[in-house]
């Protein structure tokens, strides 16, 4: 009886020690400054890890601007490789900035892949009281005179945002190259110029401008989804319809360091799937203009390969990286 007891004892020491505790000290780094779509994505996994307690301490939200996403990444790999608590907010942005090498040295195989959580859609915005009321109208005075209309986003030239311009540009029949482009760090920064008057459009995303649009202070010409999006949105043409045939998808999920142990990522997958599948955070998804799309660990891992190449297939054609 005694031995019986003592190995029950044994295995019950050795489950608990198997199972892996959530993280003592969460933080998401959001690579930007406050406001815009890296601030969304932390602040949505802020929230629903929290409603669905899958912590044991509270998420904090840190701030990391520099390079649109570099900084983060870099320092990440190279000075904080091995936090467990620690997951870092990207977009396909981040992914085309990997693929035409703005990140460094640092590879796409440099980070452990965590989870897409959601997919928006790029807008093209105006302010409210802008003379132009379609996608057209914004195209015909960018095609008489590229040098009198600025373009603003977060991102530089070669950006995800800048892509969005400029491939609605190229479709346009306009010469991309003589577009007046102005970068900001991120997208809170690219609107607060936008209501400033100090662009006259905005190459954003769509759950970016939700409280702008309510408030009347903004105007969205297109956004560049393969069809119209639901909701508040419902109004508003694709450019596709316009006859602007461009779509441009971004997910927003997170990474963790190279040396984050295998224990501990697979603690997130877990969560995260499990976080994935909840209606509460569907509602919570919904609620920050996101749209469905849901990819952990090696799934993620495989479309980000993927569409890295792709970007950089993309970037090679618009002359940005050699050939």
């Amino acid at each position: 009886m005694k031995i019986t007891n003592t190995l029950t004892a044994m295995a019950a020491i050795l489950c608990f020690g198997a199972a892996q505790a959530a993280p003592g000290k969460p933080e998401c780094i959001a690579p930007a400054k406050p406001g815009g779509g890296f601030d969304l994505t932390c602040k949505l996994v802020q929230s629903g890890l929290s409603d669905g307690n899958y912590l044991s301490a509270p998420m904090r939200v840190t701030y990391m601007p520099g390079g649109i996403g570099a900084v983060a990444y870099n320092t990440v790999i190279a000075q904080r490789p091995d936090e467990g608590g620690t997951i870092v907010a990207f977009s396909g942005g981040s992914l085309l900035n990997l693929a035409i090498g703005k990140f460094g040295k640092y590879t796409a195989k440099d980070v452990r892949w965590l989870a897409a959580v959601g997919a928006d859609y790029g807008a093209i915005i105006v302010r409210a009281d802008a003379p132009y009321q379609t996608l057209k109208d914004l195209i015909e005075a960018t095609r008489s005179d590229p040098t009198q209309v600025v373009f603003g986003a977060g991102g530089s030239v070669g950006s995800q945002d800048w892509m969005k311009s400029a491939l609605v540009a190229r479709e346009a029949g306009v010469n991309y190259k003589q577009m007046r482009y102005v970068a900001f760090e991120g997208g809170g920064e690219a609107i607060t110029a936008l209501l400033g008057g100090h662009v006259h459009a905005y190459s954003g995303d769509a759950s970016e401008v939700g409280p702008y649009l309510k408030s009347g202070k903004v105007r969205v010409l297109a956004v560049l989804a393969p069809e119209r999006l639901p909701g508040e949105l419902a109004a508003i043409p694709t450019a596709t319809e316009q006859g602007y045939p461009v779509e441009w998808a971004i997910i927003r999920g997170y990474y963790l360091g190279p040396k984050v142990t295998d224990d501990d990522y697979k603690w997130w997958v877990t969560t995260f799937d499990k976080m994935l599948n909840s209606p509460e955070f569907a509602k919570l998804r919904g609620e920050r203009g996101l749209f469905p799309f849901a990819l952990t660990g090696d799934k993620l891992t495989d479309y980000i390969d993927q569409n890295v190449k792709r970007y950089a297939d993309l970037s090679r054609e618009f002359g940005l990286v050699g050939q």
